[in-house]
């Protein structure tokens, strides 16, 4: 690795989905060690994925602009930016956008930021991969902050974390109940993530992590009915579930939904009145909605 004085190399581009974000960060990292490589992916509003790697030594960018190219082709290839830059800028670029995200009683932190968590606060550690799940995403921000406010009106029995991706939902809630809670996703590396996590976290006792799509599952039958159903995920996919969704809830239970662009909320708020919930709650956090419902 280069002295902490040496120039270290800055690639950037935009990619327009978070699948092949995930693909290009995944093909990347795993050529390169990750003392070498910081490389971070983030949503803005509007669908598009801004991607930057800093090396700590000068790449082949004939072998980066290849790998691009194998998982988003030669135009998103052609597109990267490559700079030199101060390896103390690097690093420092490379948790910016890291400090620790305050969401009601949680605060979601990176390693580095670990000691700085209030006595009085419940932390939650995840590391920077795809800003979608770390807590620095608008949509998991919302979910926090609508988790904080059912956490002060009701303790749910049972919590499901439908879509739970690097499983920071599943962890809060976790935490802050004290109690187990299940935490599903369609894709297996997501649900190896969720379990590092809850382990990292003193939550591994806590949140069952299972690779399942939708309710298919026998888990879901096993473990609820459900007091609190939490769903970042997409609006397609929400309004799709809402009848199966529903009937995995008991009496009163709250539903917190989010991933929504300020124009789908109403069309699945919709979804899920025609199942037999009611909206409590519309938030708005740097461009997406995030929900919170309750079964009739």
């Amino acid at each position: 690795m280069s002295s902490p004085s040496s120039p270290a190399t800055q690639a950037t581009f935009a990619i327009g989905d978070e699948r092949t974000a995930s693909r290009i960060v995944d093909a990347i990292t795993e050529r390169y060690p990750s003392h070498d490589l910081a490389i971070a992916a983030f949503e803005v509003p509007g669908g598009r994925w801004d991607i930057t790697m800093h090396f700590a030594e000068a790449p082949d960018e004939d072998f980066i602009r290849a790998l691009v190219t194998e998982t988003a082709g030669d135009a998103a290839a052609q597109s990267i930016i490559f700079s030199t830059v101060e390896t103390k800028d690097w690093v420092k670029a490379s948790l910016a956008d890291l400090v620790p995200v305050n969401a009601g009683r949680f605060v979601v932190h990176g390693s580095h930021d670990r000691e700085r968590v209030p006595p009085n606060k419940i932390g939650i550690e995840i590391e920077a991969a795809l800003a979608f799940g770390t807590g620095h995403h608008g949509t998991t921000r919302g979910c926090l902050l609508l988790l904080d406010q059912v956490l002060n009106r009701r303790t749910p029995k049972r919590v499901l974390d439908l879509g739970s991706g690097t499983g920071v939902l599943a962890i809060a809630a976790a935490k802050a109940l004290r109690r187990r809670v299940l935490a599903s996703d369609i894709d297996p590396r997501s649900v190896a993530v969720a379990r590092e996590n809850a382990q990292l976290n003193g939550a591994g006792t806590w949140v069952e992590a299972i690779h399942a799509a939708g309710f298919q599952s026998p888990h879901f039958a096993a473990n609820g009915p459900f007091g609190l159903v939490l769903a970042n995920i997409l609006a397609n996919p929400l309004r799709q579930l809402a009848p199966s969704l529903a009937a995995h809830l008991a009496p009163q239970a709250f539903v917190i939904l989010s991933g929504l662009l300020p124009h789908q909320a109403s069309s699945v708020v919709a979804a899920y009145r025609g199942a037999g919930l009611k909206l409590l709650k519309r938030i708005q956090i740097e461009g997406w909605s995030s929900l919170l419902m309750q079964r009739r």
